[in-house]
């Protein structure tokens, strides 16, 4: 007698009449049909609300940053896009194909790979990637030293990021080399792994804003590829402060006022466009590690230290000289 493949239940019960089937048969058939059905029902109603429920979990992670209003303002608007595309496909509705590629520019500190993080998890839970997970990797991950080693590497961490992003920091070094720099063999391995793993994966560049305008500019490949196009602000003084504030509270650590006020003058004497040390986030993380450090160093001598004194940090404790938290941090 044939073996039973079918789960059709009215094909199973046409074989049963037929005699292809034996009743057994038949009915570990229909039981089996009926289970696949229950799981692809539990499927449809458990699973959306799952993962609509981690979707706004990681939403709401995003908006607990500090400042970047306009890079939130416009991941609203991509999982906007994502969901109505797939509406209108569902309703058979013309619908545009999914590119995401995108483009991040901005200063060192402002968050960009933070928020490229939480855009893996996003893209997770609205099934668009399948981990979500994020690969950083720069110019000496991808670019090898001789014929031909630079597309097996370039290939090695594609391959590492399907399923997720791949995020490439200092992007426009690719094509800062001359004409026989094997960084442009590496743009070439990457577009050409976008078309064949078309939806498996999401490249994201990240650079300073200048050097990223004129590498996009020169590159008709690339630019045509990244759509999106996100601009990082430096932080304000006083969002710098805040970012300070959630640092130490991490830490269970407090600044006194004297503090503050100390922090809030290193912190305009060092940010922006005008500084040679526009950290953003990265430059509070290392005046407020190295403030730690100076903190135990002011206490470690003492005798029977009550729970505020751990705590706080004070004037003392914020290096005045930011060159040497640089140097140091």
């Amino acid at each position: 007698m044939p073996a039973l493949k079918s789960r059709n239940p009215n094909l199973v019960l046409v074989g049963l009449e037929e005699g292809r089937f034996s009743p057994v048969e038949a009915i570990q058939a229909l039981r089996a049909s009926h289970d696949s059905h229950a799981r692809r029902r539990h499927l449809k109603t458990e699973a959306p609300d799952s993962a609509e429920w981690k979707l706004n979990d990681v939403l709401s992670e995003l908006d607990s940053l500090v400042g970047l209003s306009a890079v939130k303002a416009l991941v609203r608007e991509l999982v906007a896009y994502v969901r109505i595309q797939r509406i209108r496909e569902m309703r058979q509705l013309a619908s545009e194909p999914l590119v995401l590629h995108m483009v991040f520019s901005g200063n060192p500190g402002t968050g960009k790979t933070t928020c490229a993080r939480l855009m893996g998890k996003i893209f997770r839970e609205m099934g668009v990637l399948e981990k979500g997970h994020l690969i950083e990797r720069e110019r000496a991950d991808l670019v090898g030293e001789y014929i031909g080693h630079t597309a097996q590497k370039t290939r090695d961490q594609i391959k590492k990021a399907l399923g997720g992003i791949l995020f490439i920091d200092e992007a426009y070094s690719l094509a800062t080399g001359g004409d026989k720099d094997f960084g442009k063999e590496s743009i070439s391995t990457l577009i050409k792994a976008m078309e064949d793993n078309r939806n498996r994966f999401i490249v994201i560049l990240a650079g300073y804003r200048d050097e990223m305008t004129r590498f996009i500019q020169s590159n008709p490949g690339i630019r045509s590829r990244f759509p999106i196009h996100i601009g990082f602000p430096d932080y304000t003084t006083g969002e710098l402060m805040l970012i300070a504030d959630l640092m130490l509270g991490k830490r269970d650590y407090r600044m006194d006022l004297a503090a503050r006020a100390r922090l809030e003058v290193v912190l305009s004497r060092n940010s922006g466009s005008d500084s040679d040390y526009s950290g953003n986030a990265r430059l509070v993380r290392n005046i407020i590690e190295r403030a730690i450090r100076r903190q135990a160093l002011r206490l470690v001598d003492g005798k029977s230290l009550t729970r505020d004194e751990l705590m706080l940090i004070r004037r003392e404790d914020i290096e005045n000289n930011y060159e040497a938290v640089h140097c140091v941090g």
